[in-house]
């Protein structure tokens, strides 16, 4: 029997569970499993996810509500009754509960506001009061703050007193009488000192914080420059309003790491997950970069017009094309990837755009010649394969020269395609613009114009004799 039960997946365990229409047993049952797997039952059972929540103890509806993805939290909260509404959305930490907000339409956000208690509805606006992606929307009031002249034995009795409430009790906060910041103190501190010992004995004045409108990307930066799990967050008069996690650092930093992806792969960053976006959004969210795409490539078009006399002289040269146009798209699309991600993880800024050019322009040279050096092999082997009449001779006698102007060409598109691929981000970031926006295909796109006209200019000088 034992083993029935263990060969049962959760999803049937609860399943029987609520057949029995017995209350208290799933109560039970949905409280004996960790969070984590609540969270997966109400992704496995959509149409159960209300009556799952609604069965778990306050605590842990909210910390099974927390971890849930957005359009999960939102259907939840559509089926709930008002009463378990009012109390899931009072019993959600300040922070968390403005990430969930702000993303819902703003008639619906009044509503659900007015569902609060009168002390959490005031936090609450007051943290959609802040910019977008500011310090401020991801701050929680829910911290232990403490003053100098306490000594250790009051605060340990503090922290036991409202340690509960607190969303972390790693660091303690130290303030004066009108809530100025003074210092913060590791929770190990406190416990190694003497009892006795006053606050302003143990503090050493070394501390990091942040302003509450600092960007999101300065938190995710700071927390992890410091090694810190929690940041203070103070005004322009040093007033500590609240703190900073990184719980929600790493929620904010895997969003902006998703949106970054997806402009990099050539589309608008979609507003909800993908199979969750509705069809004609998503069509509308990649036509967009298409059109411009294809627009772009016309003027490839247009400048293979441009040389068609000498290509209707050299047709070979034609055979190359593809091969140059996508080893410069693939070199620009490389370094432009690159760049972006060291800009995200703060490796390299603006003012490290001499550094990286002088890298990327040695790198794309040096590219360039390892596939210059590979084309040319080619070619000559291909030729030798001619001779021994193996295959067809198309390269005639002037394989030399094919190879040479195949070869130079890669160098020269490799190179302007690193060169591109890794100054664009750079350019876009200085101009205020996302970086991102210079996607690969964007890259790729620009770098298959240019490169052609690499091509046949230098096909031009090595052709020379062939092409009047």
């Amino acid at each position: 029997m034992a083993a029935e039960i263990e060969n049962t997946s959760l999803e049937e365990q609860l399943l029987e569970v609520i057949e029995t229409e017995d209350t208290l047993a799933l109560h039970a049952f949905l409280d004996k499993q960790n969070i984590s797997d609540v969270a997966e039952l109400i992704n496995q059972l959509p149409d159960r996810e209300s009556e799952i929540l609604s069965n778990l103890s306050m605590h842990r509806a909210v910390s099974t509500f927390k971890i849930l993805d957005f359009p999960n939290q939102k259907r939840i909260i559509q089926e709930l009754s008002p009463w378990k509404t009012a109390e899931l959305l009072n019993g959600l930490p300040a922070d968390d509960r403005t990430s969930f907000l702000e993303d819902l339409p703003s008639e619906v956000v009044k509503e659900l506001i007015k569902m609060l208690d009168p002390e959490e509805r005031k936090i609450t606006l007051a943290l959609l009061g802040y910019p977008e992606s500011s310090v401020g929307r991801l701050m929680t009031p829910d911290y232990i703050a403490v003053q100098k002249d306490w000594t250790i034995r009051q605060v340990i009795r503090h922290i036991r007193t409202v340690g509960k409430d607190s969303e972390t009790i790693d660091v303690i906060y130290v303030v004066d009488e009108k809530g100025v910041f003074i210092d913060d103190i590791k929770i190990r501190e406190i416990i190694l000192a003497d009892p006795e010992k006053i606050i302003a004995d143990v503090i050493d004045n070394r501390f990091i914080y942040l302003n509450v409108t600092d960007d999101q990307e300065t938190a995710s930066q700071a927390l992890k420059m410091n090694n810190r799990m929690a940041l203070p967050v103070l005004d322009d008069h040093k007033v500590l309003l609240g703190i900073v996690t990184i719980d929600d650092v790493l929620w904010v930093a895997t969003e902006e790491f998703t949106e970054d992806i997806q402009k990099i792969g050539g589309s608008e960053a979609l507003d909800h997950p993908y199979l969750e976006t509705p069809f004609f959004q998503l069509i509308r969210k990649r036509v967009g970069w298409l059109i411009i795409l294809f627009l772009s490539e016309m003027l490839t078009a247009t400048a293979m017009a441009y040389y068609n006399d000498e290509l209707a002289k050299v047709l070979i040269l034609t055979n190359f094309i593809p091969l140059i146009m996508s080893s410069g798209g693939n070199s620009g699309s490389q370094a432009s990837t690159l760049i972006i991600q060291a800009m995200a993880l703060g490796e390299v800024t603006i003012r490290d755009w001499w550094r990286v050019m002088r890298r990327e322009i040695l790198s794309g040279f040096l590219l360039g010649c390892i596939l210059g050096l590979i084309g040319f092999i080619r070619i000559f082997v291909w030729h030798l394969l001619m001779l021994h009449g193996l295959i067809k001779d198309i390269y005639k006698p002037h394989w030399e020269r094919i190879g040479l102007t195949v070869s130079f060409s890669l160098i020269g598109v490799v190179l302007w395609g690193t060169f591109t691929g890794s100054m664009l981000p750079i350019l876009l970031k200085k101009l205020g613009a996302d970086p991102a926006a210079s996607s690969a295909p964007f890259v790729a796109t620009l770098v298959d114009v240019t490169g052609l006209i690499i091509y046949f200019n230098v096909a031009l000088y090595f052709m020379q004799g062939m092409l009047v």
